[in-house]
């Protein structure tokens, strides 16, 4: 008799030589030319303000898993993602306490109090600055020019207030030289690390797509500049990074252009409506609450039903 070297076994039967450490790493890599961005137009401490949150969410980790006495996770890389977006989402010259006190924050009350990784219901990163937002609006409010370090008002800050002040010219806020959060500032360098995250196929274009051309569309409908609100603030950094978040995005094509669209109309509701310059951030929060019913308004139905 042959040997019979057929297994057989419950689905999925399809294996992947991807894992969460490896995607983490594609995703740190992804996000290296905005770091080279932040460090060139606001210099050192722009990297250092990058170690300092990224040690605060590798360290809010450990300590939490090893308090529960659960298996040690930091290894799996997301806890250093999450660090550099938050780093990304905060102005240039935050004081380090504060930053130590948003990755605490975000690890534990963004992902770490719902049962860690895969069970997070929010981006993480954007849970530490929508806590900052609140707790400390000066710090996370208070902008310098690149370059020389002048205080001044982000773009989106010139429109809201009406400020007399020299908006930036497209080129600028291309390459990244205007007043911003750390990692958003450089349009370009933002897209460089997308097109890495689609050539490695760990994200899709349903939810970018669809955040920006929402965006772009409601400003030509109201008769705002379609490229100015494309390029001032941090939509590039949302969509490609934020809101494509595997855990806190839909699942199916349908859902994740839904979301993208509810994400485009929210941000533009804040820009100008609201009482922030910036609407991304709580845009995505609260898009992150009714990813569920996405899921289930847009399951797939099985074949023959």
């Amino acid at each position: 008799m042959p040997e019979n070297k057929l297994g057989i076994s419950i689905s999925p039967h399809i294996r992947d030589r991807e894992d969460i450490p490896r995607i983490m790493k594609d995703v740190v890599v992804s996000l290296v030319p905005a770091m080279v961005a932040s460090f060139m137009f606001f210099g050192w401490g722009a990297l250092l303000r990058i170690l300092a949150s990224v040690v605060s969410c590798l360290a809010a980790e450990f300590l939490w898993v090893k308090a529960l006495k659960k298996e040690i996770t930091i290894g799996d890389g997301s806890a250093v993602v999450t660090g550099i977006l938050l780093a990304f989402v905060l102005p240039p010259r935050i004081p380090a306490w504060i930053i130590v006190i948003g990755g605490a924050v975000a690890i534990l009350i963004g992902k770490e109090i719902f049962g860690g990784l895969g069970h997070n219901p929010f981006n993480p990163a954007l849970v530490g600055r929508a806590v900052l937002l609140a707790s400390w609006p000066m710090h996370m409010t208070s902008w310098v020019r690149p370059l020389d370090a002048v205080s001044c008002a982000t773009p989106l800050g010139i429109v809201k207030m009406g400020l007399n002040e020299n908006l930036p010219s497209y080129m600028d806020m291309l390459v990244g030289n205007r007043a911003g959060c750390l990692g958003e500032t450089s349009v370009l360098a933002l897209l460089i690390g997308a097109g890495y995250l689609l050539y490695r196929k760990h994200i899709s274009l349903h939810i970018p797509l669809t955040y920006v051309g929402t965006v772009f569309a409601v400003a030509l409908i109201f008769k705002k500049d379609p490229l100015f609100n494309v390029m001032a603030g941090g939509l590039i950094l949302g969509a490609f990074f934020m809101a494509t978040d595997m855990v806190t995005s839909p699942l199916t094509g349908r859902g994740k252009m839904i979301f993208g669209t509810g994400c485009g109309l929210l941000t533009m509701l804040i820009r100008y409506e609201g009482g922030f310059p910036e609407g991304v951030c709580y845009s995505i929060l609260i898009m992150n609450m009714v990813t569920p019913l996405i899921d289930r308004l847009t399951e797939q139905r099985p074949f023959g039903h």
